[in-house]
This record gives structure tokens, C-alpha cells and sequence, in this order.
């Protein structure tokens, strides 16, 4: 393994961490290591995991008109699943990827090559997180619970994906739309066409996004021959990236047309807005795409949260309109 870069702070901050961010200011000492490991410091992820639940339980709503005091449940839930199981997934990954790591500029700070958390810490904090996650889950309908558990499978073999495929940002995409799958079903007790659809267009989203991201450490994994899109694409990026942003929103218009009523028409003109707002302020990102300016790379990769909460604002007017 080459020599590791100096950490950021003397404390452990992880390079690519918000600044000033509440782990490091706040946590308990013991504690910030563990929390560094589910990512609290880096938010981003779990609004990505989060936003498709919430798209799909205003979008289930909206299809059936109902509004119940279990959706509040369901609408936080989720919000405290997406935390857990962000942060276990990504405990999950520091594990299989620490040997990687540790080979990265960007990634070596991270909390188990950087020597902050053994792996059987890590495993134990992992364990933790996921038996909370699940007793949240058991809140939820049977089908419901029953799609959650199948989705341990996706979060599971994701971070090995990068090591036979060219394309590991489409298992990112199925382990991290899987909760517009469960929040329809947890509201409507059965798992329907528009939330599949829905979840296609949320992995569109995903290859997106990550793609993006991926572009950040192109340069380093082609050293150690870790594949992703960023590096099959190259300069074609731009290109893919409007055919995944056109995908993205089709299939969420797609969705709206098949969950909503023809019958309501304000109902449909409002949410079809947020699915307009989305696509919108993923050409902004387009337009301001460099391959080669890893600051911007990452601004743009995190403005992705205020992308997939368009669509929830819009869908949560629709509901009374």
C-alpha cells in the first residue's frame, strides 16, 4: 500500500467531509470514528436514499387520495431508516473497499484505513445500525417488510460491483431507489406498476448523479483498475449524462400518469412540475459539468439533494390541490 496522505485534521476529519460539519464539532470523541463510518458527516448520501421513499409515498398517496395519520409513521420511518441504512451500507462498504481506500487520495482519511475503527468494530457498528433499521421495518406492512429484506441483497453485493462491471453505478441505483418500491407499498399494501416505474426513473437519476461523482476519482482508479461509468464514458460523459437525466424524467412522468387519476387534472399539472423542476435543475448541473474541476464535481454531486426534493415539494402540494 503506498504511503497515506496526511489526514485533513489532526482529529481524523475525512477529506471529503463538509467543513465544520456537526460530527466534528460536536460528537462525542468515541463516538465521531463510528459516525464517520455511517457517513453523518457527509449527509448527502442519505437524502439520496431517503428522497426516492419519500417520492414514492407522496406518489402512492396521490393515487389513491388518501392521507392517514400511518403516513407521518411511514414519511419518518423512513427518514430514520434512510440514516440507519446509510449508514450501515456504507459500514458495509468501508469493509470490503478498505484495502482500496487506503490506495486513494480522497478515500484514505476514511475511518478503518486510516486506523481509527478495527474491522471487527466495524462489523459490530454495522450489525447495530441494521437491527434498528429492521425493528423500524417490522412497523411497516408485511409486503412492505418483505421488500426490505430483499433489499439487503443489492446493498450487499454493491460494493463488489465495481470490481467485474464497467456500470456499478446501476447496483447503486437498485440498492438506492428501493425505498420508492417499500413507501408505496407501506402505504398501499401492494407493490404497483407506478412505483416501479417510479424506482426505474430513480436509477436513471442515480447513474446521474454518480457518474458525476465517480468522475472525482477516475485518475486513481484507473491506477488500481477499480471500474466505473465515469471511467467507461470519459469525454462521451456529457452525453450520457443528458441521456440518463432525459430517462430519469420521463420515467417519472410515466409514473405520475399511471398513479394519478385522469380525472384530476390540477392534481396531475402540479406534479408533473416537480417532475419539470427536477429535469431542470439537472440541466443546470449539465451545463456546469467539468470533468477535470473536482470541487465543482462534488458541489454538483450534493445539489443533487435539492434535485430529488423538487418532486416531493410538488407532490405534497398536489395533495391539496
Amino acid at each position: 500500500m503506498p504511503d497515506q496522505p496526511p489526514m485533513p485534521e489532526a482529529e481524523g476529519q475525512v477529506s471529503d467531509a463538509v467543513r465544520g460539519n456537526w460530527v466534528d464539532r460536536l460528537a462525542p470523541k468515541p463516538a465521531r470514528p463510528y459516525f464517520r463510518l455511517s457517513r453523518l458527516d457527509r449527509p448527502i448520501g442519505t437524502w439520496l436514499l431517503l428522497l426516492p421513499c419519500w417520492w414514492g409515498l407522496l406518489l402512492a398517496m396521490l393515487s389513491d387520495g388518501q392521507t392517514r395519520w400511518e403516513d407521518l409513521w411511514i414519511f419518518a420511518g423512513c427518514g430514520i431508516g434512510a440514516i440507519l441504512m446509510r449508514g450501515a451500507g456504507c459500514t458495509w462498504n468501508d469493509i470490503t473497499d478498505r484495502h482500496i481506500d487506503g490506495s486513494v487520495v480522497r478515500t484514505a482519511s476514511r475511518p478503518i484505513p486510516s486506523g481509527q475503527v478495527s474491522v471487527g468494530q466495524a462489523l459490530a457498528w454495522l450489525a447495530a445500525q441494521a437491527l434498528v433499521a429492521f425493528a423500524i421495518l417490522l412497523s411497516f406492512h408485511p409486503m412492505a417488510i418483505l421488500l426490505g429484506v430483499i433489499a439487503l441483497g443489492p446493498v450487499a453485493i454493491y460494493p463488489f460491483a465495481k470490481r467485474f462491471t464497467w456500470w456499478p453505478q446501476v447496483f447503486l441505483g437498485i440498492a438506492f431507489n428501493w425505498g420508492a418500491l417499500l413507501a408505496w407499498t407501506a402505504h398501499r399494501g401492494v407493490l404497483e406498476w407506478p412505483a416501479v416505474i417510479l424506482y426505474l426513473s430513480g436509477m436513471a437519476w442515480t447513474l446521474f448523479y454518480d457518474t458525476i461523482y465517480a468522475h472525482q476519482d477516475a485518475e486513481d482508479d484507473a491506477l488500481i483498475g477499480v471500474k466505473s461509468t465515469a471511467r467507461l464514458f470519459g469525454e462521451t460523459s456529457p452525453k450520457w449524462l443528458a441521456r440518463f437525466m432525459k430517462l430519469s424524467v420521463a420515467l417519472m412522468v410515466l409514473a405520475i400518469l399511471a398513479a394519478i387519476p385522469r380525472a384530476e387534472t390540477l392534481t396531475l399539472v402540479v406534479a408533473i412540475a416537480g417532475a419539470l423542476g427536477f429535469v431542470g435543475h439537472m440541466l443546470w448541473q449539465l451545463r456546469l459539468f467539468d470533468p477535470d474541476d473536482n470541487d465543482r464535481l462534488l458541489m454538483l454531486f450534493r445539489s443533487n439533494r435539492n434535485a430529488g426534493l423538487l418532486p416531493v415539494l410538488f407532490f405534497a402540494v398536489a395533495l391539496f390541490a
